[in-house]
């Protein structure tokens, strides 16, 4: 583990996903390093949805820009730039990007390879994320 990087080049890291939300894994078990920790740079075109989804594991969402909401479980939070905001474990949560006309970006923390070592892996998708851009942004990919 000592010859592994303490520095991950995430302009490195290729975007995953589309049309409307774009993923980049920045940290997980297969790096290496770290073994308990999993994080994802998310970007949510404007006016878009991700999947509606649930997990055993609790997520952190740091809003690194824009602003939006879940809905967690039926109820809806609002969050913005700044804010950190906790999916529960067992949550069926949505996000959403709260502006038509500008990205959402989301640093999303989860422990979820501790879960996976457990084999307590549960997760369903309820509703995926939708495969047609949002009108007036089918060209949109997150900026490196």
């Amino acid at each position: 583990m000592r010859s592994v990087p303490r520095v991950y080049k995430t302009s490195k890291m290729r975007w995953t996903g589309g049309p409307q939300i774009w993923h980049k894994q920045l940290l997980s078990p297969g790096m290496g390093i770290m073994q308990t920790l999993q994080a994802t740079y998310q970007e949510l075109a404007p006016g878009a949805r991700s999947n509606r989804h649930g997990h055993q594991n609790a997520a952190l969402l740091y809003v690194l820009e824009g602003h939006g909401y879940d809905v967690n479980d039926g109820e809806r939070v609002e969050w913005q730039e700044g804010d950190v905001c906790l999916v529960a474990p067992g949550t069926v949560h949505q996000h959403f990007n709260g502006s038509d006309d500008k990205p959402c970006r989301l640093l999303i923390i989860k422990t979820k390879p501790i879960y996976n070592f457990a084999n307590l892996n549960f997760q369903e998708f309820k509703e995926k994320a939708p495969k047609t851009a949002t009108t007036g942004w089918q060209d949109f990919h997150p900026e490196e």
